[in-house]
């Protein structure tokens, strides 16, 4: 017996189909456009679901295979529900020479989550990440796009305070 399983329709904001025509503009090829445009789609839906994606391919006229693996390759796509805010400690080298492995038990602690985990209120999710590129201020984090080095768990405290 076969039968088709109905999925959600997505939908894409005015607001959202006016950038992903003007992300289009500046870039030569749709393939080109992928990146930006799966940036555009997160912000919006906030995650990256299957149907999401699918609506992503369809709209720029992609393979759903392309648009999904493309997703999955950088960490900075959110595939899995997530908190509001998403907590990417550095966790290379540099960084964990400066107390990075410490912090990531702090912040363990302090939300009282593992990693890669989300607190009970999905206020946050907190991931180790390879490298955010703050090698001369470790260790490093970013929550959500804001970058914050020099990190000390005082620190850390007082960021955490600005998302609530």
């Amino acid at each position: 017996m076969n039968q088709e399983v109905p999925t959600k329709t997505v939908t894409f904001s005015e607001t959202m189909l006016r950038q992903v025509e003007e992300v289009c503009q500046r870039y030569p090829t749709r393939m080109a456009t992928l990146l930006p445009v799966l940036h555009l789609a997160q912000e919006e839906h906030g995650w990256l679901s299957g149907e999401v994606l699918d609506a992503v391919a369809d709209l720029l006229g992609l393979p759903r295979a392309h648009v999904r693996s493309t997703a999955s390759f950088y960490l900075f796509f959110r595939t899995t529900p997530q908190g509001r805010h998403l907590i990417m400690l550095c966790d290379n080298l540099t960084c964990m020479l400066h107390g990075a492995e410490s912090l990531l038990e702090y912040l363990s602690r302090k939300l009282d989550i593992p990693k890669g985990g989300t607190t009970p209120d999905g206020r946050f999710t907190l991931i180790p990440m390879e490298c955010i590129g703050g090698c001369d201020t470790p260790p490093a984090m970013l929550v959500d796009k804001d970058f914050h080095g020099n990190l000390t768990p005082e620190l850390v405290d007082e960021i955490l305070k600005k998302y609530a």
